[in-house]
C-alpha cells in the first residue's frame, strides 16, 4: 500500500523538527536547540485541503562534512528525498544563505521534484523581511516566509504542498494492520532487525550505542499480513539519562509500547538478560502487550546441542514474570529465523484478542475448583460464584466471589494457569480482577 510523502530537508538547526511538529499538530519530532538532534526520518500524518499525506522530518544535511554520523544523516535525507513527491527546504533568515544551503539546493534540483524554500524564523508580522530576497539565490523559485514557532506562513506552505500532490489520495492502513514495537537496550540490533525485515536501509545502523533517538514507523506488507513496525531508541537506565534528548527518547520508547499491539523484546545473545532488559520487558508486561522475546546475534554464540535449551532456561528464570512470551533465536545480520517472526507476531496478536464465552470460562472454573478447593481463613471458605471476560488486548477476566480478602494471590495464579492450559493465550499477559458479589460488573 502506498501513500503520499512530503519531505522536510535542510542543513542542521534551521528548525525542521519544529516546523514538522507545527504542521502535524503533534510533538512527534524531538525539538532541541542542538544541531543534529534528528537523525533518522520521522513520519507524521498531515491533512490540508482534503488531502492527507505523510510528512517526513529528516536529519540535517551537511554536504561538506564527512564524519560517520553526518554521512548516515545525509543518506537518510537522500532516501527521504527519493521517497517524497514534494520537498520543503527549510532555511534560517537570521543566518542567511550559507554554502551548505547552496549544496542542499543543488541536491534538490537534481531530484527534479517540486521544492519550496521555507525561510524560517520570520517571527514578526508585517512587510516582507528584505533579508528573504537573498534566498532567491538558491534557484528554487519564490521563497516563503514562515515561523515554525508561531505558525505564520504555514497555510501558504501547505497550499503549495497540496497543489503539487496527486488528487487520488490513498487510504490509511486498514484496521487489520498489526503495530509492532521493537524495543530493547541500546545497541542490541533493533535497527538492524528492522532493516532486515524491510529489505531497505530504513534507519541508521551503527555500532555506536544510542544512534536511534526517535520512534520510527515503517509500514510493511507480505504474504503473512500488514505490519507497522515501530523502531525505538534504546532505553537506558534513568541514572544514565543525563540530557534532555535522551529523556525524550526514553519517553518515545514507552509511548511506542503503548501504541503497539505486539512488542518484540530484543535480547543480546552474548550478554543474556541484563537488569535493563528486565525493566524494558516489564514495561511491555505492565502495559498488557502481547510480547515475543527475540534473542538477537545468535550467530555470534558458540553452540553445542544444548546451548539453546540452556539459554532458554536462563531467560525463563530471569524473566520469570512473563513465562507466556515465546522465545525466538535470530540473527538480524544473517537473517537467520527472521522469517519466522511474522507468523509468530500474528499468532500472539490473535491470542491477545481472543474472546472466551462465559459458559466455557465457568466450565473451566468448575473443574479447577473441584481439583483444588478454594482457600479458607479462620474457618471461612472462599466461594467463587462465576467468571466472565470483560476485555481483550490483554484478555481481562473478572471473578466474583463472596469475599475478595480470602482470594489469595497463589489461588489466582492457579486459576490463571488453568485458563492458559485450556485456551492457550500464549504470548499475552492476562488481567484478572477479583470482585465481591454485589460489586458492579464493568
Amino acid at each position: 500500500m502506498s501513500k503520499h510523502y512530503v519531505a522536510i530537508v535542510g542543513r542542521p538547526n534551521v528548525g525542521k523538527s519544529m516546523l514538522f511538529n507545527k504542521l502535524t499538530g503533534h510533538r512527534t519530532a524531538i525539538v532541541e536547540d542542538t544541531p543534529g538532534v534528528t537523525r533518522d526520518r520521522i513520519y507524521g500524518e498531515c491533512e490540508w485541503n482534503g488531502k492527507t499525506f505523510e510528512l517526513i522530518d529528516t536529519g540535517g544535511i551537511e554536504p561538506s562534512e564527512e564524519t560517520e554520523m553526518l554521512k548516515f544523516m545525509r543518506r537518510q535525507a537522500e532516501i527521504a528525498i527519493e521517497t517524497a513527491e514534494v520537498i520543503i527546504m527549510v532555511t534560517d533568515v537570521k543566518v542567511g544563505v550559507t554554502a551548505a544551503d547552496l549544496d542542499v539546493a543543488n541536491l534538490l534540483k537534481r531530484s527534479r521534484k517540486p521544492v519550496i524554500v521555507a525561510v524560517n524564523k520570520c517571527d514578526s508580522i508585517g512587510p516582507v523581511n528584505p533579508e528573504v530576497y537573498e534566498f532567491y539565490d538558491l534557484g528554487l523559485g519564490d521563497p516563503l516566509e514562515v515561523s515554525a514557532i508561531h505558525g505564520h506562513g504555514t497555510g501558504d506552505l501547505l497550499d503549495f504542498v497540496t497543489a503539487h500532490l496527486p488528487d487520488d489520495a490513498l487510504e490509511e492502513p486498514e484496521d487489520d494492520t498489526v503495530k509492532v514495537a521493537i524495543v530493547g537496550k541500546p545497541n542490541v540490533g533493533k535497527s538492524s532487525l528492522l532493516n532486515r525485515i524491510l529489505g531497505v536501509e530504513r534507519v541508521i545502523v551503527s555500532d555506536v550505542a544510542g544512534t536511534t533517538r526517535d520512534a520510527i514507523d515503517s509500514y510493511f506488507e507480505n504474504e503473512h499480513g500488514k505490519f507497522l513496525f515501530i523502531d525505538t531508541a534504546g532505553m537506558r537506565r534513568k541514572s544514565k539519562v543525563d540530557d534532555a534528548i535522551e529523556k525524550y527518547s526514553n519517553m518515545r520508547s514507552i509511548a511506542a509500547i503503548d501504541r503497539a499491539d505486539v512488542c518484540l523484546i530484543l535480547i543480546d545473545a552474548e550478554d543474556g538478560v541484563t537488569e535493563q532488559d528486565t525493566k524494558i520487558a516489564g514495561l511491555a508486561h505492565e502495559a498488557g502487550k502481547a510480547s515475543i522475546i527475540v534473542v538477537n546475534k545468535w550467530d555470534l554464540v558458540d553452540k553445542d546441542t544444548h546451548t539453546m535449551d540452556k539459554k532458554t532456561e536462563e531467560i525463563r528464570r530471569d524473566l520469570g514474570y512473563m513465562p507466556y512470551a515465546p522465545i525466538l533465536f535470530i540473527s538480524a545480520k544473517t537473517g537467520q529465523r527472521v522469517d519466522k517472526l511474522y507468523e509468530l507476531i500474528n499468532y500472539v496478536n490473535e491470542q491477545s484478542a481472543l474472546r472466551v464465552t462465559t459458559g466455557m470460562l465457568n466450565n473451566v472454573l468448575a473443574d479447577a475448583t473441584a481439583r483444588v478447593q478454594p482457600p479458607t481463613d479462620k474457618g471461612r471458605r472462599l466461594k467463587i460464584y462465576y467468571m466472565t471476560q470483560t476485555g481483550v488486548k490483554p484478555p481481562h477476566f473478572v471473578i466474583f466471589c463472596n469475599d475478595a480478602r480470602l482470594f489469595h494471590f497463589s489461588y489466582q495464579r492457579y486459576l490463571e494457569n488453568q485458563i492458559r492450559g485450556v485456551f492457550g493465550l500464549e504470548g499475552t499477559p492476562i488481567r484478572i480482577t477479583i470482585r465481591q458479589k454485589g460489586d458492579s460488573e464493568e
